[in-house]
This record gives structure tokens, C-alpha cells and sequence, in this order.
């Protein structure tokens, strides 16, 4: 959980630029409030380089290095929304950590968030950043996101932020009963968001739209 101290912006992150976000999303239909606070609360503009923290509570993707992005907050939103449908969750699988606000985000939702990045430079900086920002129930490992953490399986929810051609089938062995997986699907330009539920040992698929998302690569890169 973020403290409130480190919630609190200046200048272009001020309440009054956030609450023009958060009415932006829940006009665009996001409508879990615990979600909406989140995006409200959780500092973006620590999460991007000081160049472009003036666009950190715009409704956009931005770039964090290496070839990836910051997903746009109503993202995060509608992925967020759809993994938690309202309930507060045990154990979570992230595949992708990236620069971490989704990780953060998630991390005031459940009670462990197990977090999996395959570019060192990132998860390592993720990882400082959360922890100066008081977040202390989020593990973090490098590896390869296709091959999930079975360690810490079953899961109640596993949200994957890049897109595979189709969905890992190690994911979907990690997936716990009842448990949701929300994850982009589809080459580059071409990718449906898609929830799976497994229900009675059932997996139940629905689309939640359309998304742009950086590949899910195989391998680490240092």
C-alpha cells in the first residue's frame, strides 16, 4: 500500500489534473470506484522520466525504455477492473512488470503480488521504486513471462502486459479455480484484450476489446 504522503503531486500532478483523468475514464466506462481511486491516487508521474511527468495523468501510453511502454491509465483501468470484478485477491501473477504502476496498482488490491520481468534494468528500477513508495507485498523476478511462476501457483488472478501471439498455456496451468487471466492476444496492430475464467475446471473466454500492446518476448535480456 502506497502511503498517502507519497500520493500527493505538484504543478501538472496536482489533484485537480488527476480528477480531470479519473472523470475521463469513468466517462469512457470504467466503473469500479476502488479502481478509480487507484488511478486517482497512485503517483504516475514517478513511474515516467522527469521529461514527460508533465504527460503523466494524460490518457496515454509513454515510453519507459528498452523498447517499452507505460500502458494508458483507462488500460490499466479496464484490465484492472476485469481481473478483480469487485473482490480483493489473494495471490497475483504480473507478467510484465515494466516500469511498475501497474505492479503498484495492483499491489493495494491483493495480498501478494508476484510480479515477473524479463529486462533486468527495468524490474530493477521497478523494484526500487516501489519500495521507496512503502510497497512491500510484491515479489519480483527476471525470467521469462511465458513461462509464468509456477512456484507460487495456483493464482487468483495473472494479468499479462505485452501480447503473445496466442495464450502460454503455462499461464493457464497457473490460473487458480475461480481465478481470472486478463491478457492481450494477437500480432502487432491486430491484438484483442481477452479474459479467461476458470470455473468448474471450465476456462470461459471473453473479449474486453481492442488494444495495443508490445510483443510478449521469449527470454531475459540484461
Amino acid at each position: 500500500m502506497i502511503s498517502k504522503g507519497d500520493r500527493r503531486g505538484i504543478g501538472m500532478t496536482s489533484a485537480r489534473t488527476r480528477e480531470r483523468l479519473v472523470a475521463r475514464l469513468r466517462a469512457a466506462g470504467i466503473r469500479d470506484e476502488a479502481v478509480l481511486d487507484l488511478i486517482r491516487e497512485v503517483p504516475r508521474h514517478l513511474f515516467v522520466d522527469e521529461a514527460l511527468s508533465s504527460r503523466a495523468y494524460e490518457d496515454t501510453a509513454l515510453p519507459i525504455g528498452h523498447g517499452q511502454t507505460i500502458s494508458q491509465p483507462y488500460v490499466v483501468a479496464r484490465m484492472t477492473e476485469a481481473l478483480t470484478d469487485g473482490r480483493r485477491l489473494q495471490r497475483v501473477l504480473e507478467v510484465g512488470t515494466g516500469c511498475g504502476y501497474q505492479t503498484a496498482v495492483l499491489a493495494s488490491l491483493a495480498d501478494e503480488v508476484f510480479t515477473i520481468e524479463r529486462v533486468e534494468p527495468l524490474g530493477r528500477r521497478a523494484r526500487q521504486r516501489l519500495k521507496e513508495l512503502g510497497v512491500y507485498n510484491v515479489r519480483f523476478r527476471i525470467g521469462d513471462g511465458w513461462e509464468g511462476w509456477p512456484a507460487n501457483a495456483p493464482y487468483d488472478g495473472i494479468i499479462v502486459t505485452a501480447a503473445p501471439p496466442e495464450v502460454p498455456e503455462a499461464l493457464l496451468s497457473q490460473l487458480g479455480e475461480g481465478g481470472r487471466l486478463v491478457i492481450p492476444v494477437g500480432p502487432r496492430g491486430r491484438q484483442e484484450l481477452t479474459c479467461i475464467e476458470r470455473r468448474g475446471g471450465r476456462l470461459e473466454e471473453s473479449s474486453l476489446g481492442l488494444v495495443s500492446f508490445v510483443p510478449l518476448v521469449h527470454g531475459r535480456q540484461q
